[in-house]
């Protein structure tokens, strides 16, 4: 029996809603895990971590890869206290976003990023540690305002989020957490095809960002006060 295309996007769709309800840090620990068993054949010396690249995350995703793999990048921007990574991990979103707001359906990373290596382990780490905050957004997310993650919708989308992501390539405290916490509830919202999660991410990344350039206008008006009363 010949299995008709729309059948066959019916099961695709199918299989992306269960995917999605198993939790999409669920997946994410489950990739690392098979990439994890992959890396230690041959064993590894005691002393070198597993690592993989991230195009090889890149292949395991289904159609909402860019939702993952935003989600996976924001992940370590939204633990307080955690320098450098962030800032690291910004470009490959900055290019994902970008992607998607240029109408891209599959995400496509140059070279030197899909080749680059991360450390297992130490992503895992913060996939548990990030699982806590994000289990709960996830228990409350539904597909809703599916136009918000249609195809010209989650160009607008790609479009917006490029500004918080910006903030998170700043190195200075309380860039990347707030931006990293909206644009991973933002990811979540694709993933799940819930555009209130989308809004939500969104709004919460673009308010702390004019918050900092608030608090930082406000910053430089007081040290010009202050420099023009000392002289």
């Amino acid at each position: 029996m010949t299995v008709g295309a729309d059948d066959t996007n019916s099961e695709t769709a199918a299989a992306g809603q269960t995917r999605g309800a198993r939790g999409a840090t669920k997946i994410l620990s489950d990739i690392l895990s098979d990439l994890k068993i992959a890396a230690e054949e041959p064993p590894v010396t005691p002393d070198q971590e597993p690592t993989a690249h991230l195009g090889a995350v890149v292949d395991r995703l289904d159609e909402r890869a860019f939702g993952f793999l935003l989600l996976m990048l924001a992940l370590p921007c939204c633990l307080p206290f955690v320098y450098l990574l962030p800032q690291i991990v910004a470009l490959p979103m900055l290019a994902l976003a970008g992607q998607m707001a240029a109408g891209s359906h599959h995400p496509w990373l140059p070279k030197k990023l899909h080749d680059r290596d991360f450390s297992i382990p130490a992503f895992e780490g913060v996939i548990d540690r990030a699982d806590k905050y994000i289990g709960w957004v996830e228990r409350f997310s539904k597909p809703r305002l599916l136009f918000v993650t249609s195809h010209l919708g989650s160009r607008i989308v790609g479009f917006l989020m490029l500004i918080p992501i910006v903030s998170i390539l700043i190195p200075l405290p309380s860039t990347n957490t707030a931006p990293g916490i909206g644009i991973a509830v933002a990811s979540l919202g694709l993933i799940e095809r819930d555009g209130v999660l989308v809004i939500l991410g969104l709004l919460f990344g673009f308010a702390w960002v004019f918050l900092l350039l608030f608090l930082g206008q406000e910053a430089i008006s007081l040290i010009k006060a202050w420099l023009g009363m000392g002289a």
